[in-house]
């Protein structure tokens, strides 16, 4: 395995063992012929990267039908009112140039579409990009690179912001994402995103953050580390509640800032708690198998006692742990969701079926196991007449306040 920032030689400390892609969700005719990858993890300790070994090529993954939208989630679509406002508050003015990295639906950029910003989306998926024209975003339906860039020129050296929120970790070329950027901002301008927090996953043992387009888990010491190698350095992180604990960073060109102190009180606390080191990635290791066990007992025993269990949100995450954990339907009945484009498939490997969330409702189990945790709140809320009911909640992540 090597590092994919360095290149250096880098031992796996873990596997999860045989993956199927996280998004393949697949009708029975395609059982067959479905394909499987040894999830593994490594650890840089030159640079503190958290890093799977092999991953879906990006671009069969945000084909045509990529299967998520943003503003299927009222809290996304809050939070991405409040980071719009921020960014703008922070680093905008009047005409300032915007580009946002992953723009998927267009909600965070929504924001811009009736302002003096000359803001600009770039999006991979179709379906997805569609629906942002559609919502009267800028969208530019490709990859975000220094070939897709080219005819940009209006941006190039004269970008104020460019931004992005659970998609730097999505990209395995980081080295030409930064040429990319190194190419387009101004010379204050600043790169800003935000992605699940290395140090989160580790205290709440959310294995389920890992699949295959998760390539990496950051921490603020890897960030830093990462953009110190390419004449960039992180100048401020603040903490998001979003997907179970985010970072935000923000990151501008060497000697053009001034470092807001937190990063510094920050990289050390990650010091004290040795994210900088393996030693952290081992004992995650240990909780992981842990936590594999706990579960599987725990849902044996609900099945014994002769009760039925349903899955609640067929997310990305949920390949991992129903694979990880060994689920099928001997355990899991069904999965119940509210994308179209996941209704009346099933969940890859496990071959759960997937069925709408009205089925859900018509057919209340005695235990609904939330592969959607981070949304707990939203969902919760949706769904109280389940535990009026007399139904329960269960997730390998605790799902107290």
């Amino acid at each position: 395995m090597k590092c994919k920032i360095t290149n250096e030689e880098i031992k796996p400390f873990m596997s999860f063992g045989k993956m199927p892609p996280a998004n393949g969700f697949l009708e029975k005719k395609d059982f067959k012929n479905e394909t499987f990858y040894d999830m593994e993890v490594g650890f840089s300790e030159k640079i503190s990267l958290f890093q799977l070994n092999k991953f879906s090529n990006p671009k069969i993954i945000h084909s045509v039908n990529y299967p998520f939208y943003t503003a299927s989630s009222e809290y996304m679509k809050t939070h991405f009112k409040k980071y719009a406002d921020w960014v703008q508050k922070e680093y905008l003015k009047s005409h300032s140039k915007l580009i946002e990295v992953g723009s998927n639906d267009g909600t965070f950029l929504k924001n811009f579409t009736k302002t003096n910003i000359d803001y600009l989306g770039f999006e991979p998926s179709k379906t997805v990009a569609n629906q942002a024209t559609k919502n009267n975003v800028k969208t530019i339906n490709a990859f975000f690179n220094d070939t897709n860039i080219q005819n940009l020129k209006k941006f190039h050296n004269k970008t104020d912001v460019i931004c992005a929120a659970n998609v730097i970790a999505h990209i395995p070329d980081l080295k030409n994402l930064i040429h990319t950027i190194e190419k387009l901002l101004s010379l204050k301008g600043v790169f800003i995103f935000e992605e699940p927090y290395l140090g989160s996953m580790f205290s709440k043992t959310s294995y389920d953050q890992i699949y295959d387009e998760h390539i990496f888990m950051f921490s603020i010491t890897s960030v830093k580390k990462i953009f110190d190698l390419f004449d960039f350095e992180l100048i401020d992180v603040l903490w998001q509640k979003t997907h179970g604990g985010s970072m935000r960073y923000v990151v501008g060109r060497k000697n053009k800032h001034k470092i807001n102190d937190r990063v510094h009180e920050e990289i050390i606390k990650e010091k004290n708690r040795k994210l900088d080191d393996i030693i952290s990635c081992l004992e995650f290791k240990k909780n992981c198998e842990i936590s594999k066990t706990k579960a599987m007992k725990s849902l044996k025993k609900i099945k014994n006692d002769g009760k039925k269990i349903c899955g609640y949100a067929a997310t990305a995450k949920s390949t991992t742990v129903l694979n990880y954990c060994n689920l099928n339907t001997d355990t899991i009945d069904f999965i119940c969701d509210s994308t179209k484009e996941k209704i009346g498939k099933f969940s890859p490997g496990a071959h759960i079926p997937i069925v709408p969330v009205s089925h859900f409702h018509k057919n209340l189990p005695d235990v609904a196991y939330l592969f959607a945790w981070n949304h707990k709140d939203e969902i919760f809320s949706k769904e109280k007449e389940f535990l009026k009911k007399g139904g329960s909640w269960f997730s390998h992540v605790s799902l107290q306040k």
